[in-house]
């Protein structure tokens, strides 16, 4: 582990806390390519069958959402397409979709050194604007607010409605794919970038996870051998504990191909017909978490279609500058915002669907501003600015 921590020292200032300790044996990611695995996503045969072209900024994505609206893109004769499928937590919370083109989250951010609450920016109002446009317009999923089950998101996606939607390469993108083009060859995605305010504007903000996503494994003061368990949860960081987590045993689930450790086909085509997930699940730790570090060939591997491994790519050409870090609250920031943050974020959803559902117009805004500012949140923002002083003050 100190060999991993001397090689990154990004890794060492993150795991660390603001008093200077270690406290567990982190799960890391151990590149750039694992970080970044949910975007925006289209359907590449609905955009050919319209003459169409990926859209990269938010004009465009309109443009697109309405001919989906309009051109019967399924074919069916009946005016039944849901352009744009969305999910509030997913396509804001998670990955900035849409407001990352005005440069700000849904969230707190770090804006060079200096946290912000995105909604309560200026660009904040352009941005439920556009989607209060767009909702009144019929380019987005009229039930949207209602649904919270998975299963209603697969049955839209699979009865060949929606039109753009957003997710993971794994979960939505690759499995939708491997679905439907059974009994519906022509049926394509395609992951498309974060779109830009306009053409030729600052590179959008998009998903992406931390490094140390706050997993890891600790030994308790009652452990027996606590020496030996340390010793044993260390030589997952060494490089044949690496090779035995992320890959399993060597000639059984993996080969060295060229110097390229290659799953065989007990991983990638198992006998037992066990999914992907549930085959590398069973040989080895590096599909989940735990206190290792991920190898990112463990996701080129996992992303088996082209369009997954198309899709992150691109995905990973968005901003990711504005992400705030791993900062830790001490206990009296934490008990001074807990109640005030469980507020704004429940009132912040409510008036989320009110303006983009037209039931509060967007001129109300400021007013919304002001009641989020009644509730605390300069207070949340000030202990936030707290944590990430320490967490830059870190060595």
């Amino acid at each position: 582990m100190s060999q991993v921590l001397k090689d990154h020292p990004e890794f060492k200032k993150m795991i660390t806390t603001d008093e200077g300790n270690i406290y567990v044996m982190p799960f890391l990611l151990g590149d750039e390519q694992l970080s970044v695995v949910n975007g925006p996503i289209f359907r590449q045969d609905w955009l050919d069958k319209l003459n169409l072209k990926v859209p990269t900024t938010i004009p465009e994505w309109e443009t697109v959402l309405t001919a989906f609206r309009d051109k019967d893109p399924n074919g069916n004769g009946k005016k039944d397409e849901i352009p744009f499928y969305m999910n509030l937590y997913g396509d804001f919370d998670l990955n900035h979709l849409f407001v990352g083109a005005w440069g700000i989250t849904t969230d707190f951010y770090n804006d060079n050194g200096k946290v912000k609450y995105g909604p309560i920016q200026p660009e904040y109002k352009a941005f439920l604007a556009t989607l209060a446009r767009w909702y009144k317009n019929g380019l987005i999923d009229k039930d949207y607010a209602s649904i919270t089950d998975a299963k209603l998101k697969d049955n839209k996606i699979l009865n060949n409605q929606v039109g753009a939607y957003s997710g993971f390469a794994g979960s939505s993108l690759g499995r939708y794919l491997t679905l439907v083009q059974e009994t519906n060859p022509s049926f394509s995605l395609v992951g498309a970038p974060y779109p830009k305010l306009e053409e030729g504007g600052a590179n959008p903000l998009g998903q992406y996870t931390n490094p140390f996503t706050g997993y890891g494994a600790a030994v308790s003061a009652g452990a027996k051998n606590p020496e030996q368990i340390v010793k044993w949860l260390d030589y997952k960081y060494g490089e044949e504990g690496h090779m035995l987590i992320n890959f399993g045993i060597e000639g059984e689930s993996y080969k060295m191909e060229n110097g390229y450790p290659k799953y065989t086909d007990l991983i990638m085509n198992n006998p037992d017909k066990l999914p992907m997930s549930q085959a590398m699940a069973k040989y080895f730790q590096s599909g989940w978490n735990g206190p290792f570090v991920q190898d990112k060939r463990v996701i080129e591997q996992y992303y088996t279609i082209p369009a997954q491994r198309e899709a992150q790519k691109t995905w990973a050409q968005a901003d990711h500058s504005k992400q705030m870090p791993s900062i830790a609250l001490n206990a009296d920031e934490s008990s001074k915002t807990a109640s005030i943050m469980n507020d704004v974020k429940t009132y912040r959803d409510e008036m989320f669907n009110k303006f983009v559902m037209g039931a509060e117009p967007i001129e109300n805004f400021d007013k919304y501003v002001k009641t989020l500012e009644s509730m605390g949140i300069e207070e949340a923002i000030k202990a936030r600015q707290a944590a990430l002083d320490r967490y830059l003050s870190r060595k």
